[in-house]
């Protein structure tokens, strides 16, 4: 903190619309899903959307790759050479953005993506080759990287009792961009871009390529507008920016390389970072291999292949937030081990459901397994970052970066699979990767927190206990004051409570 002679008292807002702990630097205690008022909901909102946006941007071409390879002629192995390489240029660009997040915030950053992976995005039409289509993925791939300012903003925005399940929100509905883009581009804009391309003079390829060429022009319209947005109508702390903060002494300012260095020499980062490839890697895959899979193994056509892979990316819509939620009610009821507990069974769930869809030989049966298969992926990705928060507080943003960009490396070595191997054993390969991650829980020990299978007590951070929040009553229009004073302001952790108060529309 600054020294005695600082303003220590600077805020950009003098009251708030949720119920604030004034220990826990002015974060929110409770979520309320239809409020966008700023600071605490509109970071929310903006963080889900943004990274829905970015993957409407990074996946856009995927649902056209089967045209693409017709058009140019692809083999198998180039055309997940791409797939590879569009994940994988994301690792280090996440590396990079958990230091940044500590310095800089996650507003800034978040438009910097959006607004130069939005460039690229719109390039796709000038792809001829096999090498350009590498080449623009790579570029496209870094937007993958706002995951890392997505969790990080939320962190940053709420308390330790809803940080679970407000992480998971944000993550799953951006996630959720995967699917949506699937059937947007997939299923609606490119069979429209072609009905304007057919005059009737034209044949039906000239069409398709024509189509696919342009279509990708709407999502880079669509991102950099989201970029320009975020960075004029949201805060990136709840009070207020970090550049006011540092003026006015109220933040100190941050080493990027020490917030690195601390957070790599965690060896829970690492664990997390292997369980975290064996979640969000197997989603990125899932959003490269689906299409081509239903196409290739069933017979399907672009559309309704694109329709179908769509439902993997659906499940977002409530299966990642279900799974922060989970998280976060085990913490109240058993503390980090509770935590630990549901970690686990949600990634042991989710590589047998990889095993027994890798046997499905019926398109009906196919698509139902790949529902179960997809709520378990997201879940464990909720599950995953209920416990980043909590493994060393003062440097979450790069413990998030490095976790996050182990979701990468887990895409970037299952697609080597897919590329080098069939089907089958490809998914065999990433199901009992799965499973052999989940153990690595028992090995998770984060100072201050009872572990999985070797006890412990979970210790008080500041005047609070990590078990459950008593939110108090706060009729739904006061304004909630910040100062320590404030009759708003939370109780400590009480006894423990059922009652989801925590959590509104």
């Amino acid at each position: 903190m600054a020294d005695s002679g600082a303003d220590q008292g600077y805020k950009k807002y003098d009251s708030y619309y949720l119920a604030v702990d004034p220990e826990q630097d002015d974060k929110a205690t409770e979520i309320k899903l239809c409020n966008f008022s700023r600071p605490h909901m509109r970071a929310f909102h903006f963080s889900w959307w943004c990274f829905f946006i970015a993957f409407f941007i990074w996946f856009a071409i995927a649902p056209l790759l089967g045209e693409i390879q017709d058009t140019i002629g692809l083999t198998k192995q180039q055309i997940w050479t791409s797939n590879i390489v569009g994940v994988g240029g994301t690792i280090f660009m996440r590396f990079a953005m958990g230091p940044a997040c500590d310095k800089f915030g996650s507003r800034v950053l978040f438009a910097i993506l959006l607004c130069c992976c939005s460039i690229p995005t719109s390039l796709t039409g000038i792809i001829n080759s096999p090498l350009t289509l590498t080449i623009l993925r790579l570029f496209i791939g870094f937007v993958g990287a706002t995951f890392v300012p997505c969790q990080y903003w939320t962190s940053r925005m709420f308390a330790k009792n809803v940080v679970g399940t407000a992480n998971a929100l944000v993550g799953g509905w951006g996630n959720l961009g995967g699917g949506v883009t699937q059937l947007v581009v997939g299923s609606a804009l490119f069979p429209l871009f072609k009905y304007f391309y057919n005059d009737g003079e034209r044949t039906t390829e000239r069409i398709a390529e024509l189509a696919w060429r342009s279509v990708n022009v709407v999502p880079a319209v669509v991102g950099f507008m989201t970029g320009v947005a975020v960075y004029c109508f949201s805060d990136d702390a709840p009070k207020g920016q970090y550049k006011e903060l540092k003026k006015h002494g109220v933040m100190p300012e941050v080493s990027a390389a020490a917030s690195f260095r601390d957070g790599a020499f965690n060896i829970n980062t690492w664990l997390l970072f292997i369980q975290y490839a064996c979640c969000f890697g197997v989603e990125l895959t899932m959003n490269n291999a689906a299409a081509l899979y239903f196409r290739e193994e069933f017979g399907q056509n672009t559309e309704s292949a694109a329709a179908i892979a769509s439902i993997f990316g659906w499940m977002n819509l409530f299966a990642r937030g279900f799974g922060g939620f989970l998280s976060d009610k085990f913490n109240a009821r058993m503390g980090m081990k509770g935590r630990l507990l549901i970690h686990t069974i949600c990634l042991a769930a989710e590589g047998g459901m990889v095993l027994i869809f890798a046997n499905s030989n019926s398109l009906v049966f196919a698509i139902i397994l790949m529902v179960f298969f997809s709520i378990f992926v997201q879940a464990a990705e909720g599950t995953s970052y209920g416990i980043v928060p909590y493994v060393d507080p003062p440097n979450t943003g790069s413990i998030s970066g490095i976790v996050g960009a182990g979701g990468n490396t887990g895409a970037v070595a299952f697609g080597m699979g897919f590329r080098q191997l069939d089907y089958k054993q490809a998914f065999y390969l990433m199901g009992f990767s799965i499973i052999g991650s989940s153990v690595l829980s028992i090995f998770i020990f984060i100072k201050g927190c009872s572990s999985l299978l070797c006890g412990g007590t979970d210790e008080a951070i500041g005047s609070e206990k990590i078990a459950t929040l008593e939110v108090p009553e706060v009729p739904a229009e006061a304004p909630v004051k910040p100062t320590a004073s404030a009759t708003a302001a939370p109780a400590p952790y009480l006894a423990e409570s059922d009652d989801d108060e925590s959590i509104e529309c």
